[in-house]
């Protein structure tokens, strides 16, 4: 039996359709100088890419 790295699952969501999300980046400070459709954007969650998703399901 493999043991869930933690650190990763805290990180990701899985959904009940397989999809894995990510929190998406540059959202902690410097976020006055940018736009609001920006800043609106960021606050959704992002699909993560494919390259990424074999890699993360063996973690």
């Amino acid at each position: 039996m493999n043991k869930t790295r933690k650190s990763i699952a805290k990180r990701l969501i899985k959904t009940g359709g397989g999809k894995i999300l990510h929190r998406t980046c540059g959202q902690n400070h410097f976020n006055s100088r940018e736009s609001g459709k920006t800043t609106k954007n960021k606050r959704k969650n992002r699909e993560l890419s494919k390259n990424f998703r074999k890699t993360i399901k063996q973690l």
